[in-house]
């Protein structure tokens, strides 16, 4: 169960027997179904979750309109860190888009984790890093790509989203209409 999540780890830092024993008693398994949420806008996210399997969309709302923030794939972990080392309330919505299992850390679990090893320490610092310039990533191409653009960085940069995830989201995680973004990657097709 935890052998992805120990392989994932090993391509980043070297982990020791100890270190792996940690993350097998620090991470708890959680599945989840389609449509089920991860975490609800308003609660505190407690938690860093790996995606084992399945897909998960996450969102805001404002002024009655859903706004797709990022998708996460497996392989990948997802937090809402702002809320998780804050501690104050999430504006995302995690909502399941293809059934998961999931890996989860505490809040709490996690920080007796980076006490006991400071290897899985230093990961943790990457992979906080990664996600922040991800964020970053997201936010410039929003403000400054034209959705052509963002349409080719998203067909070149994650192709998997297009076997897995309905047109109408990844739509709204580039910003445009789902009639767009139809046009715009028929276009890309014929480039290619």
């Amino acid at each position: 169960m935890y052998d992805t999540l120990i392989r994932y780890c090993t391509q980043f830092v070297e982990l020791t027997q100890t270190d792996k024993a940690l993350i097998m008693a620090s991470f708890q398994p959680l599945t989840l179904k389609r449509k089920e949420f991860l975490l609800s806008a308003g609660s505190v996210c407690n938690f860093i979750a790996f995606v084992k399997a399945g897909v998960i969309q996450h969102y805001h709302v404002k002024d009655g309109t859903l706004f797709t923030c990022d998708i996460t794939m497996p392989e990948h972990f997802i937090t809402d860190y702002r809320s998780f080392t804050k501690r104050v309330p999430s504006i995302y919505n995690f909502q399941v888009l293809k059934n998961a299992e999931l890996l989860i850390v505490s809040h709490q679990n996690l920080k007796s984790l980076y006490s006991q090893s400071s290897r899985l320490e230093t990961f943790g610092r990457l992979m906080a890093e990664q996600v922040a310039q991800r964020t970053t990533e997201i936010a410039m191409s929003l403000a400054f790509d034209k959705p052509e653009v963002r349409v080719a960085k998203l067909l070149t940069q994650r192709p998997d989203l297009f076997q897995v995830v309905p047109q109408h989201y990844l739509a709204n995680l580039v910003g445009i209409s789902p009639e767009s973004f139809s046009r715009i990657r028929a276009r890309e097709r014929k480039k290619s």
